[in-house]
């Protein structure tokens, strides 16, 4: 059994607070006009900020995954789990919505539409299993030279791709391996920067640099844009924007070296990460439920945005892990979370 990597535990944990953050964000930035320009700015800069962590859970992916030597039997046990929790869950936020929330949803458009937002993650992560021992035969082959230049071509196809949808046009064929998404290349990348985490010729000042003037240009292009409508503008916090892209390798890259790439907790500190990474995954999955509950009865502009934005995230990362830690105790609740 492979020793844990506590560096990648540390990402995953911080990652998952950061995904909370996003959505509860996301909420007053989409009152922008409703709450004051401050409780914006600050609501915005947390977005921007958070915006690292779903590209980082890819990364551990690929970090964790691609190079690997598995039998297609662990391979075929991994997709079905990720079919049932997408199946439960669907199920669950179907019902959430029609009777509690009073939205309506159609479910002829399971295939294609998510019968809750953030279940999107769900419906990428799928095809790339169903890949995955491809692209592990594949990256387990690869030498150095090519490595390289296939990570320089699909960045340059996940660029290229970026700008197309700017301009609301799309490629005529996609890159066979990455697709018209970013996801594929996230994994990819991880994997790449797992691998090499010890050679990369970027010092751990010049890759914070790096990251945080990439996500003060994306700060800066969504308030921009934001003004010049009257809307809150979403075009430059995507995963598949340039800005976003450099922040999330750059943090996940330095995140990876803490310690030298050595990060090993105490004891105790080892015990908390285990615990709360173990339920990470169901934390993503059921604190929407938590947050809806607020939006149902508080507006954004009914408790100011420096208050109820720190203490909501918090309060539902709480929330949502003592529900998990509580459903996993059940039979077949770790299946499911």
């Amino acid at each position: 059994m492979r020793e844990k990597n506590y560096n990648l535990e540390l990402i995953r944990m911080v990652s998952f607070f950061l995904v909370i953050a996003i959505h509860v964000s996301n909420y007053f930035c989409r009152a922008f006009g409703e709450i004051s320009r401050g409780e914006y700015l600050f609501s915005l800069a947390v977005d921007t900020a958070a915006r690292v962590s779903v590209p980082c859970f890819f990364m551990i992916t690929g970090a964790l995954l691609l190079g690997r030597e598995e039998p297609l039997e662990k391979h075929g046990k991994r997709l079905l789990r990720f079919l049932t929790v997408l199946i439960v869950w669907s199920v669950v936020y179907y019902l959430w919505n029609t009777f509690y929330m009073g939205t309506s949803y159609d479910l002829k458009e399971i295939l294609y539409v998510p019968a809750e937002a953030h279940l999107w993650y769900l419906y990428a992560m799928i095809p790339i299993y169903l890949v995955l021992p491809f692209l592990q035969v594949m990256c387990r082959n690869l030498n150095v030279k090519l490595e390289r230049v296939f990570l320089i071509v699909a960045t340059g196809a996940a660029f290229l791709y970026y700008g197309l949808w700017l301009m609301d046009a799309e490629p005529y064929y996609d890159l066979p391996l990455i697709g018209d998404r970013i996801y594929a290349y996230y994994v990819f990348v991880g994997y790449y920067i797992y691998k090499y985490r010890h050679h990369i010729r970027l010092s751990q000042k010049t890759a914070a640099v790096i990251c945080l003037s990439s996500l003060a240009a994306a700060f800066g292009a969504t308030w921009g844009v934001t003004e010049l409508y009257g809307k809150h503008y979403e075009g430059a916090l995507t995963y598949a924007c340039p800005f976003i892209v450099l922040a999330s390798v750059m943090f996940f890259l330095i995140m990876l070296r803490l310690k030298d790439a050595g990060f090993r907790p105490g004891e105790r500190a080892g015990k908390v990460i285990d615990l709360f990474c173990g339920c990470s995954f169901g934390i993503y999955l059921i604190h929407i439920l938590l947050l809806d509950h607020y939006k149902k009865y508080m507006e954004p502009y009914d408790l100011s945005a420096w208050i109820a934005l720190p203490g909501l995230t918090a309060v539902i990362a709480i929330a949502s892990f003592a529900c998990v830690w509580v459903i996993r105790k059940v039979p077949g609740g770790k299946k499911i979370t």
